[in-house]
Protein backbone atom coordinates (compact mmCIF):
# COMPACT_ATOMS: atom_id res chain seq x y z
CA UNK A 1 0.00 0.00 0.00
CA UNK A 2 1.34 3.70 -0.24
CA UNK A 3 1.85 5.96 2.34
CA UNK A 4 -0.28 8.82 1.90
CA UNK A 5 1.99 11.14 3.20
CA UNK A 6 4.16 10.35 0.19
CA UNK A 7 1.30 9.77 -2.50
CA UNK A 8 0.72 12.44 -4.77
CA UNK A 9 -2.73 11.03 -5.64
CA UNK A 10 -4.02 11.16 -2.54
CA UNK A 11 -5.99 14.30 -1.06
CA UNK A 12 -4.42 16.30 1.43
CA UNK A 13 -6.58 16.60 4.63
CA UNK A 14 -8.54 19.71 4.82
CA UNK A 15 -8.73 21.72 8.37
CA UNK A 16 -12.64 20.94 9.79
CA UNK A 17 -13.17 24.66 9.30
CA UNK A 18 -11.52 24.85 5.64
CA UNK A 19 -14.46 22.24 4.72
CA UNK A 20 -17.02 24.22 5.27
CA UNK A 21 -15.17 27.50 3.46
CA UNK A 22 -14.46 24.83 0.61
CA UNK A 23 -18.19 23.69 0.26
CA UNK A 24 -19.35 27.40 0.63
CA UNK A 25 -17.39 28.22 -2.34
CA UNK A 26 -18.49 25.39 -4.38
CA UNK A 27 -21.88 26.13 -3.98
CA UNK A 28 -21.36 29.69 -4.99
CA UNK A 29 -20.21 28.27 -7.90
CA UNK A 30 -22.48 26.02 -9.21
CA UNK A 31 -25.96 27.89 -7.76
CA UNK A 32 -25.86 29.74 -11.19
CA UNK A 33 -26.48 26.36 -12.85
CA UNK A 34 -28.28 24.94 -10.16
CA UNK A 35 -31.08 28.07 -10.69
CA UNK A 36 -30.87 27.73 -14.64
CA UNK A 37 -31.58 24.17 -14.85
CA UNK A 38 -34.16 24.69 -11.99
CA UNK A 39 -35.78 27.19 -14.25
CA UNK A 40 -36.43 24.70 -17.17
CA UNK A 41 -37.56 22.17 -15.14
CA UNK A 42 -40.32 24.82 -13.62
CA UNK A 43 -41.02 25.79 -17.05
CA UNK A 44 -41.40 22.74 -18.37
CA UNK A 45 -43.23 21.43 -15.55
CA UNK A 46 -46.01 24.44 -16.18
CA UNK A 47 -45.86 23.47 -20.33
CA UNK A 48 -44.01 26.88 -20.61
CA UNK A 49 -41.60 26.68 -23.43
CA UNK A 50 -38.96 28.96 -23.46
CA UNK A 51 -37.45 30.94 -26.02
CA UNK A 52 -33.34 30.06 -26.85
CA UNK A 53 -31.15 31.01 -24.75
CA UNK A 54 -33.30 32.63 -22.11
CA UNK A 55 -31.71 31.68 -19.12
CA UNK A 56 -28.32 32.69 -20.09
CA UNK A 57 -29.83 36.20 -19.99
CA UNK A 58 -31.23 35.91 -16.59
CA UNK A 59 -29.53 36.93 -13.37
CA UNK A 60 -29.29 34.25 -11.67
CA UNK A 61 -29.15 36.07 -8.43
CA UNK A 62 -32.43 36.89 -8.42
CA UNK A 63 -33.32 33.53 -8.27
CA UNK A 64 -31.64 32.23 -5.35
CA UNK A 65 -33.45 32.50 -1.91
CA UNK A 66 -31.63 33.70 1.67
CA UNK A 67 -29.88 30.50 1.74
CA UNK A 68 -28.17 30.00 -1.74
CA UNK A 69 -30.82 27.58 -2.73
CA UNK A 70 -33.46 28.05 -5.60
CA UNK A 71 -36.58 29.97 -4.55
CA UNK A 72 -39.55 28.60 -6.39
CA UNK A 73 -41.19 31.69 -5.68
CA UNK A 74 -38.29 33.86 -7.40
CA UNK A 75 -38.83 31.23 -10.36
CA UNK A 76 -42.66 31.60 -10.20
CA UNK A 77 -42.15 35.41 -10.45
CA UNK A 78 -39.74 34.80 -13.65
CA UNK A 79 -41.88 32.87 -15.28
CA UNK A 80 -45.07 35.09 -14.96
CA UNK A 81 -44.91 36.47 -17.93
CA UNK A 82 -45.06 33.27 -20.12
CA UNK A 83 -48.32 32.01 -18.29
CA UNK A 84 -51.28 32.89 -20.58
CA UNK A 85 -54.47 32.79 -18.49
CA UNK A 86 -56.69 33.24 -21.68
CA UNK A 87 -55.41 32.56 -25.43
CA UNK A 88 -53.44 35.37 -27.08
CA UNK A 89 -55.78 35.74 -29.91
CA UNK A 90 -59.77 35.81 -30.05
CA UNK A 91 -61.35 32.95 -31.64
CA UNK A 92 -61.56 34.02 -34.85
CA UNK A 93 -64.93 31.12 -35.84
CA UNK A 94 -66.31 33.90 -37.80
CA UNK A 95 -63.90 36.00 -39.77
CA UNK A 96 -63.08 35.41 -43.37
CA UNK A 97 -65.08 34.50 -46.39
CA UNK A 98 -67.62 32.53 -44.67
CA UNK A 99 -69.10 34.63 -41.99
CA UNK A 100 -71.59 31.93 -40.84
CA UNK A 101 -69.19 29.54 -38.70
CA UNK A 102 -70.92 26.65 -40.44
CA UNK A 103 -71.12 24.90 -43.91
CA UNK A 104 -71.50 26.56 -46.32
CA UNK A 105 -74.92 26.96 -48.01
CA UNK A 106 -76.40 25.35 -51.00
CA UNK A 107 -76.38 27.70 -54.15
CA UNK A 108 -78.71 27.06 -56.69
CA UNK A 109 -77.15 25.80 -60.21
CA UNK A 110 -77.24 28.07 -62.96
CA UNK A 111 -76.08 27.15 -66.24
CA UNK A 112 -73.57 29.59 -67.65
CA UNK A 113 -74.68 28.56 -70.91
CA UNK A 114 -76.92 31.48 -72.38
CA UNK A 115 -79.36 29.71 -74.88
CA UNK A 116 -80.55 27.96 -71.58
CA UNK A 117 -81.62 30.72 -69.41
Amino acid sequence: MSDPRTDSHSPEPVPADGADTIRAEVQQEYSARLARAEVKVHAAQAGISLPDGFTDYLDTSKLLGEDGNPSAEAMDRALASFKFSEPPFPHVAGAGHNRSGGPMPERPRVSLDVRKR
